[in-house]
């Protein structure tokens, strides 16, 4: 038997009142793996390098970074 098969055998003894439960751990386990693209990867070593720096804009609450966006 092979593990989905074990799975489903399992969540069909999962009486209705307990579904709830294992629902959100079913969809994020339902999210295939994806590989960040370059332009992602870019930007997470962008990020790094403001964070080493201790340089980048840092922002006290949403308004004042909507504000900055609108500049």
């Amino acid at each position: 038997m092979s593990n989905k098969e074990r799975a489903v055998q399992l969540l069909n003894r999962i009486p209705d009142s307990r579904m709830y439960y294992v629902l959100s751990f079913l969809e994020g386990a339902a999210i295939p793996d994806e590989t960040p693209n370059e332009e992602t990867i870019a930007a997470f070593a962008e990020v790094d390098e403001l964070k080493k720096n201790h340089s980048g804009q840092k922002f006290n609450n949403l308004d004042d970074l909507w504000a900055s966006l609108e500049e």
